[in-house]
């Protein structure tokens, strides 16, 4: 996997409720782990821009209701700084939904724009987004 070329920030908590940008069923989605994530031992994990996390489905189709999915993390509201110096934020936090560990995405398109490092680590999201920032 590809690293991200950017000065992450700590953006989201486990937990917290994000909106998911796809057309896969699901509108509200909370964040219950983090895969491929490292942190000191004892440490709660966040998430950052372009992280692969796990969530559970609030809202949306009531078949997808509960369920649980891989997913990658497109957007965030705090600020991160880019090698070039510029600062990148979205006015919302969102994910996109996955359906194999390949990174092949569950929707068909993505409403909204999706962050440049998404796009670098995750081609097969960048291809169904409408915008990359």
């Amino acid at each position: 996997m590809k690293g991200v070329s950017a000065r992450l920030t700590k953006g989201l908590n486990i937990g917290s409720l994000v909106t998911a940008a796809d057309n896969s069923g699901a509108r509200i989605v909370r964040l219950v782990g983090i895969r491929r994530g490292k942190t000191r031992r004892g440490r709660q994990q966040y998430v950052k821009i372009g992280d692969w996390v796990r969530v559970s489905v609030r809202a949306g189709n009531p078949e997808l209701k509960g369920q649980v999915f891989e997913a990658v993390v497109i957007r965030q509201k705090k600020p991160f700084k880019r090698n070039t110096g510029e600062r990148v934020a979205f006015t919302d936090n969102a994910v996109a939904l996955m359906k194999d560990d390949k990174g092949n995405p569950k929707g068909t398109q993505i409403k909204g724009p999706i962050a440049r490092e998404v796009g670098d680590r995750y081609p097969f999201v960048a291809k169904i987004a409408k915008f990359v920032m």
